[in-house]
């Protein structure tokens, strides 16, 4: 077992994956990097879905009117029957020391471990805009595209690698993609205007 990994896939496509974490409350942020590594090469995710309910529909969670730290006192045994899976589009995958963007080859086989992404290869990856150019093309799987955008820039300013560079290329790139929707991209860059101020 890797002890990095928390998740493991459940359900697989060319596009994206369906992974199950394996403690209810520990999972990945919306719009954060996820990867599968396999014999000869290694996949990244970015998670786009949450979703926390019960293993078992018959012992479906109701309302307690009680904290979290009160029901783990008085009925611990309530979380044992919750689960969290998170659903990640594929954005490219990393073959002979070079990142591709665009879809493996192959889906992540079901039971394989997901990891959070590496420092190293977070930097690497988003050294390039051209994940959007997949992300887009994959955009009716998502439900809104400029939340999750956001959300990746978001990471990215937490991490310290949204450089100016970085976020003119995402802005250019955002543009020709959207068809120059100058409305769009105005309407857009107001909700990060405070993640480009500071640079």
């Amino acid at each position: 077992m890797r002890k990095k990994a928390f998740a493991e896939v459940i359900e697989s496509s060319l596009s994206g994956w369906l992974a199950q974490s394996w403690q209810w409350d520990s999972f990945p942020a919306f719009g954060s990097m996820v990867t599968i590594t396999t014999p000869k090469k290694i996949i990244f995710g970015i998670v786009h879905q949450i979703k926390t309910g019960p293993m078992d529909p018959v012992r479906y969670p109701f309302a307690y009117q009680k904290t979290e730290e009160e029901l783990l006192a008085e009925q611990p045994q309530i979380f044992e029957f919750l689960k969290t899976n998170f659903s990640c589009l594929t954005l490219g995958f990393r073959e002979n020391n070079k990142i591709h963007y665009q879809l493996a080859p192959e889906p992540p086989k079901i039971h394989a471990f997901v990891e959070p992404i590496s420092a190293e290869l977070h930097k690497e990856f988003f050294q390039s805009p051209n994940y959007l150019h997949v992300l887009f093309g994959l955009s009716h799987q998502i439900f809104n595209i400029d939340e999750l955008l956001l959300a990746i820039l978001n990471n990215l300013e937490k991490e310290h690698i949204l450089s100016e560079t970085a976020i003119e290329q995402f802005i250019e790139t955002f543009s020709l993609l959207n068809g120059n929707d100058y409305r769009r991209l105005k309407l857009f860059l107001q909700r990060v205007e405070t993640i480009i101020n500071a640079y």
